[in-house]
């Protein structure tokens, strides 16, 4: 048998957040092997960008073009029985996008790839021996020896199931089913291209996402938090909620649909096993969140931009083999993925878009702090509206107050 390829980092999946933290490690010289079992460009859901990503876009070098991706102004919530309606400004600071995940994923791996990384597609990692002394990965094709692993696998955790970790996150969204519609020309259409929006419509079942893409194009889809009985399944459950939809009926006036309806379940949940001796996960392989807030890719970045600057400078020193290396950048990951998930737990239990986002226009302050949370400021210290999310799960656990 072959000795092992030998590099210093192995990233197992080649996501937003493997291919982010592949470049930062490679601008540092580190050699690194990115291990995909896909091959790009593939087709991913979770097309819309928090602003507060762009820092490490920037740092990144990436370089936005218009034909490629459409400038994201926005978040709008609707509810189309009650009239009611709100929106958030998102770009006031950083300008964020609305992407197409194919090219989007592409063009970051693509980047990592260019800043010295190496990749290998259509590999699927089959077994992780961690030890002391540096860590050997075996895929379908070949083995791999390093000083480090990155789990960036996504929602396949690797690591986290592995290790035991993964634990749900009940009451919130249970599943989603989706497609993309081309052709979409109508009056209402091509206003929701100017503004970039990304819109939210109130349903009884959940909620629905429609986010504008370049080429005349829309992302459509509905989160099931609360099935009805005797309501369809699938595509049909996701038809008669389309059909039910004024604003939807306006939008898709003469679109096609692109794709067959799609569904993913297993939507939110923590791993309590993020790092440990030689690995770190990062992405949807720490923990994944109900889509509602668009955090998917944000959590991503953020996250493997810690990993990998803090491993930097382990593989500098020759310290990578503590476990506790990524304890005090975990303290920051934890909040920023706490806040978001109280965020989302009080949108369902306490249908806080219509006691509270609808209201919001009556208090600049608080409609302030919602922006910023919905942009992923989530780590000024300076959001009121975010320390009572925090002191309100702290005291519900205590059983003093709820908010």
């Amino acid at each position: 048998m072959a000795p092992p390829e030998e590099c210093e980092v192995i990233v197992a999946g080649s996501g937003p957040a493997g291919s982010t933290a592949a470049a930062f490690l490679a601008q540092e010289g580190h050699s690194v092997t990115i291990i995909e079992r896909d091959k790009h460009p593939r087709f991913h859901i979770g097309e819309s960008m928090l602003p507060m990503s762009t820092p490490v876009f920037d740092r990144l070098g990436i370089e936005w073009k218009e034909r490629d991706y459409l400038q994201k102004n926005g978040a709008e919530f609707v509810d189309e029985n009650s009239g009611k309606q709100v929106r958030f400004c998102l770009n006031s600071r950083y300008q964020p996008y609305q992407v197409d995940r194919s090219h989007f994923d592409h063009m970051l791996v693509d980047n990592a790839v260019r800043h010295g990384a190496t990749l290998h597609q259509k590999e699927t990692v089959k077994t992780v021996d961690i030890a002391s002394d540096g860590v050997t990965v075996t895929t379908d094709l070949n083995s791999y020896r390093a000083r480090y692993l990155i789990d960036a696998t996504g929602r396949a955790t690797l690591m986290g199931r592995k290790r035991s970790g993964i634990q749900r996150i009940e009451n919130l969204g249970r599943y989603a089913i989706y497609t993309h519609y081309r052709n979409a020309n109508s009056v209402t259409a091509r206003e929701l291209y100017v503004s970039g929006d990304i819109v939210v419509l109130m349903v009884d079942v959940g909620w629905i996402w429609i986010i504008p893409l370049v080429g005349n194009r829309l992302s459509v889809g509905l989160v099931v938090h609360k099935p009805i009985g005797g309501s369809p399944r699938g595509a049909a459950l996701f038809e008669q909620y389309r059909k039910a939809s004024p604003r939807l009926n306006d939008l898709l006036i003469g679109a096609e649909q692109e794709r067959i309806v799609r569904a993913e379940a297993d939507f939110s949940f923590t791993n309590t096993q993020r790092n440990g001796q030689r690995y770190a996960c990062c992405g949807d392989a720490a923990g994944f969140l109900d889509p509602i807030f668009s955090s998917g890719i944000f959590l991503a970045v953020t996250s493997a931009q810690r990993v990998a600057d803090r491993l930097h400078s382990a593989l500098t020193r020759g310290t990578e083999s503590d476990p506790a290396l990524h304890a005090g950048d975990d303290d920051a990951y934890t909040l920023g993925f706490r806040s978001m998930q109280l965020f989302v737990e009080r949108f369902y239990r306490f249908d806080m878009v219509h006691n509270l986002f609808f209201e919001a226009d009556r208090d600049e302050s608080l409609k302030d702090d919602i922006a910023a949370l919905l942009s992923g400021d989530l780590w000024s210290g300076r959001n009121e509206f975010q320390r009572m999310l925090l002191e309100g799960r702290q005291n519900r656990e205590s059983g003093t107050r709820k908010i």
